[in-house]
C-alpha cells in the first residue's frame, strides 16, 4: 500500500553533486526506516544511507562526508544529498521502506563521468 518514487538521478561530472528524492505515498506506518541502495551494471546492490524513524543517519564508508540523508515529514519525502561525486558512485540507485511491510522503489539512473 506504499508507493516510493525516486527522482533526480542524471548524468554529472566527477566531483559534481546531485539530491536524490524519494516521495512515498499511500499508508505509511510507524517506525518507517528509510535506506538507500545502489547497484552498479553486473555488481551487487550495496547499501549506501540509511535513516532511523527518528532521523538518525548512518552511511557506508565510501560515502562517509560526502552523502547525506534527510527526510521532510511534511512532503512525505527522503532524500540523498550526493556532493564529490566519484565515477564509482555510478549506479542505479534506489529507496527501501520497512515499514509494516517492505517497500521498494524503482530506481533512478545516476552517472558520473571523468
Amino acid at each position: 500500500q506504499v508507493q516510493l518514487v525516486e527522482s533526480g538521478g542524471g548524468l554529472v561530472q566527477a566531483g559534481g553533486s546531485l539530491r536524490l528524492s524519494c516521495e512515498a505515498s499511500g499508508t505509511i506506518g510507524p517506525m518507517s526506516y528509510v535506506d538507500w541502495f545502489r547497484q552498479a551494471s553486473g555488481k551487487e546492490r550495496e547499501l549506501v544511507a540509511s535513516i532511523t524513524d527518528d532521523g538518525k543517519p548512518s552511511y557506508a564508508d565510501f560515502v562517509k562526508g560526502r552523502f547525506t540523508v534527510s527526510r521532510d515529514n511534511a512532503k512525505n519525502t527522503w532524500y540523498l544529498q550526493m556532493t564529490g561525486l566519484k565515477v564509482n558512485d555510478t549506479g542505479t540507485y534506489t529507496c527501501k521502506m520497512t515499514t509494516y511491510r517492505i517497500f521498494w522503489g524503482q530506481g533512478t539512473q545516476v552517472t558520473v563521468s571523468s
